[in-house]
């Protein structure tokens, strides 16, 4: 075997130009990447920064959107109880136009003159 041979890591760049121009270089290129690297740190910080904010905003609309929904919720089943009520009146009011108007045809008979009897419209609303 043979043995190998070390070489002192000062000794050919200091006094070889060639090798200080390329220790010149490889500092250089190891300055750059550094302040790129620092750059694209900074340019990352800001993005997560900004998707950050975009979040929080975004969750304040979410939260706001949800609450108007409850509240249209509830303003619906205001309405459609209300509705109902007011279907189950009406229902009740045509059953009993309908019962005087039997009352008022039973009277034109027995009386024997014309009385004026109102006709009860077929209303789609009225029907359950």
């Amino acid at each position: 075997m043979a043995a190998s041979v070390q070489r002192p890591a000062s000794s050919g760049s200091e006094s070889d130009p060639r090798n200080a121009n390329i220790d010149e270089r490889k500092r250089k290129r190891m300055l750059s990447n550094r302040e790129s690297a620092r750059r694209s740190r900074m340019k990352k910080r800001k993005l997560m920064e900004g998707l950050g904010n975009e979040v929080s905003l975004l969750q304040k609309e979410n939260s706001r959107l949800s609450k108007e929904i409850n509240a249209s919720t509830q303003r619906y089943i205001e309405m459609e109880s209300a509705n109902n009520l007011l279907r189950a009146e009406a229902m009740g009011l045509t059953e009993r136009l309908r019962s005087l108007n039997s009352v008022l045809h039973i009277v034109e008979e027995v009386n024997g003159y014309a009385v004026e009897i109102p006709e009860i419209p077929d209303d789609p609303l009225l029907k359950p």
